[in-house]
């Protein structure tokens, strides 16, 4: 197409050159030279002004029809799918045996969630999940962390530039569950959280953990060391030695590493836990004078680990089929 006026017909032939080098063609028709060309017009006499708009209409129009095409041209393109594991090339014996519909399962750490909830219902007690994102009260303030306390740095935290933590314990649900509720209290806490670890077969970044609280009049260490071995006693299906020794948190007081020696096996430390510290009590509105109460906490996929003798806990995220069919 020939333009007679020279501004136009000089542009025509840049973008010309322009379009065939652009990934997106369809930004040539907001580009600077016809931003340029339209602010030409109020520069011209009113005798010039229908030729030149009549022709920056042509050149307009000229490249609207080009980007036409070419999306065209990339709609007749045979999509690819890049996430498929094979491609139509590959040889039936070759391609990997997928799980139907009608094969799928629940993923081993949601079974065994639920056998978990199970037993502590039976025990009477109530749950409610934990929080994926929450705030520094909750993570630290409200369960006796001062600020600036050397505890805190046990805690390898992911904090986001709003300065939401994503939580490395359920104990973030204690005092809301303390204030939601007057004595009896009987609570577990489900949920994921979250800390910045060196990956290697016992350590994940990303895991399931389940909080324990149980508060009332009278209530003792004995209490807390009974109501454990129930659970897991039930848990493994098994009969279970068990032995504490003395530990630290600054939510409990005092703490303890909970170990237990299941038949024929050694001694393994497998949770913590403690009588549930006054200030604790204080700040979620109960009186500490008038009620105890314990906690405790554990890794959901370690105690998984050991029931089905898994060695390594990065199975659990690795969505590897080999390892899920074996919980069909």
């Amino acid at each position: 197409m020939t333009y007679q006026n020279k501004k136009i017909a000089d542009v025509a032939s840049k973008l010309d050159k322009k379009f065939e080098g652009l990934n997106d063609k369809s930004t040539i028709l907001r580009s600077a030279e016809f931003k340029a060309l339209v602010a030409e017009i109020p520069k011209l006499e009113p005798k010039e002004r229908a030729a030149f708009g009549k022709e920056l209409n042509q050149l307009k129009s000229y490249f609207e029809k080009k980007v036409k095409a070419e999306q065209e041209k990339v709609e007749e393109l045979d999509t690819i799918d890049v996430t498929a594991p094979f491609d139509v090339n590959t040889k039936e014996d070759k391609k990997p045996r997928l799980l139907t519909a009608d094969e799928g399962s629940i993923h081993p750490l949601m079974k065994e969630l639920q056998d978990i909830l199970g037993i502590f219902e039976r025990m009477g007690f109530e749950a409610v999940e934990s929080r994926q994102l929450d705030d520094d009260y909750h993570m630290f303030g409200a369960l006796n962390f001062a600020e600036g306390h050397p505890a805190r740095d046990d805690y390898d935290t992911f904090i986001t530039t709003e300065g939401l933590i994503a939580p490395a314990h359920t104990s973030t649900m204690q005092n809301r569950v303390l204030r939601s509720r007057k004595p009896p209290i009987q609570m577990v806490i489900p949920g994921r959280v979250f800390r910045n670890e060196d990956l290697d077969a016992t350590h994940e970044h990303t895991f399931y953990q389940l909080e324990g609280i149980y508060v009332d009049d009278g209530v003792t260490a004995g209490n807390l060391i009974a109501t454990l071995k129930t659970f897991l006693e039930e848990y493994f299906q098994e009969k279970l030695e068990v032995r504490t020794q003395p530990f630290y948190f600054p939510f409990t007081e005092p703490s303890f590493e909970y170990s237990i020696k299941r038949p024929g096996r050694d001694w393994m430390e497998i949770l913590g836990c403690g009588m549930i510290h006054p200030n604790v009590l204080k700040e979620g509105g109960i009186d500490p004078k008038k009620y105890t109460g314990f906690a405790w906490g554990f890794g959901i996929d370690r105690l998984v680990m050991l029931k089905h003798g898994i060695e390594d806990v990065r199975h659990f995220e690795s969505g590897k089929l080999s390892f899920l069919r074996q919980f069909k």
